[in-house]
Formats: C-alpha cells, structure tokens, sequence
C-alpha cells in the first residue's frame, strides 16, 4: 500500500498533471466569460443582423402536431420531442469564439516569450576558401594548386 500511494504522489506531482488541472479550472471559469460574450454581445449583433432571429429560440418539434409553441419548453410540458438547432448554433458560436480567443492568448504569450529570449547568432560555417601564400589570391580550400599562379600549396597551408 506504501508503494501505491508513493506512485501516487509521484503521478500527481508531475507538472503535466498539475498544468492539466489549473487548465481545466481556468477553463471552467473562462467559460462564464465566453457565455456571457455570446449571449450579451454577439447574439443580439447577430439578431441585429439577422432582423430579429434568436438562435437560441429555434427548434423543431418532432410529430405531427398543428399546435404552434413559443418556445421548446413549452413543447416539452406539452409531450412532444424537439430538435433544439438554434442551441446547436448558439454552442457552435460559442466554440468558434473560444478557439479564437483561445488563439489570441497563445499568440499573445507566445510573442511575449520571444521578446525574453535572446536571439541566437548564427553559427560560423567552415570557410570554403583560403589565400595563396605566393599571390595572395582567394582560391578554394580544396586547391592543391594555385590557379592564378599556378604555385603548388604547401601541405601546411592545406592544413588551415
């Protein structure tokens, strides 16, 4: 039993586990604030746009039936099934404008963390040329012989 619980502990302590948790109750929390954008803010620009159309008032009612309903409870307390597709909108919005928020603070922090870290300069590459020590022309590493002078390249020089 000591064991398991010590396993235990190790499982919980790990960073992963404990990012994982403060992630969900940030995104429980954020949630309120996304709901109360959609419902005060984009659903009454969209049913300005739209003239006057609620999404989350829009349903179906599912049987054959001639009675008109205001709304999808009041169909409920009648008896009848109801196909809730305005819900399905208002929860579709919902996502879309939480992936992008979600979006703009990565970027946000993303950007933030590249103006603390310090930019690496580029590492110095292998030169590919060297001097002639007879003409001082600039001639490939790999020559043997110098092809402005003609001079044969010191095995020294090679070496550089």
């Amino acid at each position: 039993m000591k064991g398991f619980m010590s396993e235990f502990k190790k499982f919980i302590m790990r960073g992963n586990v404990i990012d994982l948790a403060v992630g969900v109750i940030i995104g429980g929390a954020f949630q309120a604030i996304v709901n109360s954008l959609v419902n005060d803010f984009v659903s009454p620009v969209l049913s300005l746009l739209t003239k006057g159309i609620n999404f989350a008032d829009k349903f179906i009612v599912l049987a054959a039936t001639d009675e008109v309903f205001a709304t999808a409870e009041a169909a409920k307390e009648a008896g009848y099934a109801t196909l809730n597709y305005g819900a399905f909108i208002t929860a579709v919005i919902n996502f879309i404008i939480m992936a992008f928020v979600i979006f703009l603070l990565v970027k946000g922090i993303n950007k933030l963390s590249d103006l603390g870290k310090k930019k690496e300069e580029p590492a110095d590459e292998a030169p590919t040329t060297k001097v002639c020590p007879f003409c001082k022309s600039e001639i490939s590493i790999e020559a043997v012989k110098c092809p402005h002078c003609t001079s044969d390249i010191p095995a020294e020089e090679e070496a550089e």
